[in-house]
């Protein structure tokens, strides 16, 4: 039986819109073009995924498909109107966005998880929902297909879409990410949305620059160099750059690479990665110009190797220069908030790393591998082979509060600090505020508030010098004065909970391959789906991996709510290739639940799909 074409609802958002000329805009006056709605939020990397994916569709299609955006806060930061308007400039997104800040559009088409893109034909109905990242290829082929249909139907509109580019300050630095010592005196800054590195001198002042300006990718001098929106930072010991002869290493974020910097000659080379984002199934470890990296955010020298922050798949790398090889340092690649062996411990965007090397003095104690933990609020620590949370409680649940550790929390900080006491600072980010976690009291106070997105510090004599990232700036704040307690604040996501009844639950997460492929079974199963829950008590059967994208669940009836966390994966290759491209297609959710009698008894999480 065929299935009723769905209307595409209308587009609200209490908001406005961005990227329009102040001009609001509606399906109905897009009739005729082809829609893809981005449900996005910009704490997300697998949204800013999504964004890398849609710049070549749009540049491609730009006269027949209109990209528009629709901002569907996770964190109450998200919901500053100012931030939105920041945070488009900061990823550079060249089409309409509509600030949706009460989720309104989001609940409109039902959608469950960041990133979600729904594709509306030319006559205003709904012909596909794509959750996660990894879809453009197969979003490409139904473009191409929705382009010939209704070129044939004489429903397509070909001309120029609504965007319109916004004015962009001019600034000497612009979103600057992480910053370090730099070898021969001075800062140097990674001018995350300047596509370079920049170095600061006493006065404040940008003494010289390496990397051209523009986004790209190019190993050679100082002035020939391109990074796509550099972050972390890291000084190598110089027994390892006397036998490299590289002392800088760059996480270059959005080229998925490690650059190599010679602080001397300003010499950048590539030294890990192939330049293309790592996919499920790809090699974990090996030569580390023949593994692929994802959005590696920060690094930190730890037990003689360089830690990264690899953001893009929630786990922590380890690259060591003196053999050129990468390996897995610490997580299963699953998203939340679990501790224990590295190898088993769940991670959440990490994004910020800071080393305490004290602990080689105590024996048993081992180096300190701090690391800001941004989607589930956290700090944690990598010491002696085990992952600990210090601060945070999940995935949902945030806010401004001092106290002890257990009860503290934060929201989405992206760098630490260690001090000169060994207490660590915390750039909490969305928090607009500089922490600080003693380990010895087991305490958290504010150390500055008031401050434009913190994003990186390092220790300079009796100061911290902060990386105000929304504020285009490098400011000191003082470490002689006391800390201090806030008000407490606490916050949990505002994502509409979906009602479950005890008992049973069918899970289905639909995929269907693009035009022109296949499910990828060649090698083994082509799919796969992991379910595990908090508390794990909300599951009385149906958690662990399989191959199947359906499963049976069992929900507790005397847990009254929680989340159930489900990761799928499936690959498809094309059809009629003598060597077939394949495509991995991935999402994780993390869906609040109510458990009540009359609840839903199945849940239908789209891969890829039609309504």
């Amino acid at each position: 039986m065929t299935r009723p074409r769905l209307r595409a609802p209308e587009l609200i958002g209490k908001g406005g819109w961005l990227n329009t000329g102040d001009r609001s805009l509606s399906l109905a006056e897009l009739r005729g073009k082809i829609v893809v709605l981005d449900f996005w939020t910009f704490c997300c990397i697998n949204c800013l995924h999504v964004l890398d994916e849609l710049r070549e569709l749009e540049e491609k299609y730009a006269d027949v498909v209109v990209i528009i955006g629709v901002h569907s806060p996770k964190f109450v930061h998200e919901t500053d109107h100012d931030a939105v308007v920041a945070a488009v400039e900061r990823y550079d997104v060249r089409h309409p966005v509509l600030d949706d800040p009460e989720l309104a559009t989001w609940s409109r088409y039902t959608v469950r998880a960041w990133p979600t893109l729904v594709v509306v034909d030319p006559e205003g109905y709904i012909v596909a929902q794509l959750s996660g990242e990894g879809h453009g290829h197969g979003l490409d082929s139904l473009l191409t297909e929705l382009v010939t249909v209704h070129q044939a139907k004489g429903t397509l509109r070909r001309d120029d879409g609504p965007y319109v580019a916004p004015p962009t300050p001019a600034t000497e630095l612009r979103f600057p990410g992480k910053i370090i010592h730099w070898p021969g005196g001075g800062y140097l800054v990674s001018d995350s949305k300047h596509h370079s590195l920049a170095l600061i001198v006493a006065d404040g002042a940008v003494s010289a620059r390496i990397g051209t300006g523009q986004r790209g990718r190019a190993d050679g001098p100082a002035t020939v160099a391109q990074f796509s929106e550099p972050q972390g930072l890291c000084v190598l010991p110089p027994a390892v750059t006397a036998a490299v002869g590289y002392d800088v290493v760059v996480a270059d974020t959005v080229n998925h690479l490690l650059r190599g910097l010679d602080s001397g000659s300003g010499e950048v080379r590539t030294v890990a990665g192939t330049g293309s984002q790592w996919r499920p199934g790809s090699p974990t470890s090996g030569q580390a110009l023949d593994v692929a990296l994802s959005s590696p955010w920060d690094l930190g020298w730890f037990e003689d190797r360089l830690a990264i922050a690899m953001a893009g798949i929630h786990q922590l790398w380890a690259f060591d220069p003196l053999t050129g090889t990468v390996e897995v340092l610490a997580g299963t690649g699953n998203e939340g908030l679990k501790d224990g062996p590295a190898a088993d411990a769940w991670l959440a965007q990490p994004s910020g790393l800071a080393v305490d090397p004290g602990g080689l003095d105590t024996p048993g104690r081992g180096q300190t591998l701090w690391i800001a933990d941004s989607e589930v609020s956290a700090l944690r620590r990598l010491q002696l082979g085990a992952l600990v949370t210090e601060v945070g409680a999940g995935l949902f649940d945030f806010g401004h509060r001092d106290g002890p550790a257990d009860q503290a929390l934060l929201q989405h900080p992206l760098g630490v600090c260690v001090l000169p006491d060994s207490s660590i600072a915390i750039l909490d980010t969305y928090n607009g505020a500089a922490r600080r976690f003693d380990p010895a009291s087991g305490e958290v106070s504010t150390l500055a508030s008031g401050l434009a997105e913190p994003s990186g510090a390092v220790v300079d004599g009796d100061r911290l010098v902060v990386v105000e990232s929304a504020a285009h700036a490098l400011t000191s704040v003082p470490l002689g004065s006391a800390a201090t307690r806030t008000s407490a604040s606490a916050y949990r996501t505002k994502r509409p909970p979906t009602e479950l009844a005890p008992g049973p639950l069918r899970l289905e997460v639909p995929f269907v391959p693009p035009a022109g492929q296949k499910l990828d079974d060649r090698e083994g199963p082509a799919s796969r789906l992991v379910v595990s829950a908090s508390p794990p008590e909300l599951l009385t059967s149906g958690a662990g991996a399989g191959t199947d994208l359906t499963r049976e669940l069992v929900i507790a009836a005397d847990v009254p709510a929680g989340v159930l966390h489900i990761a799928a994966m499936a690959a498809s290759c094309d059809q009629e290739a003598e060597f077939a491209a394949c495509h991995v297609h991935q999402q994780d959710w993390g869906v609040p639940v109510t458990i009540t009698p009359g609840g839903a008894t199945e849940l239908v999480l789209p891969l890829r799909g039609s309504p």
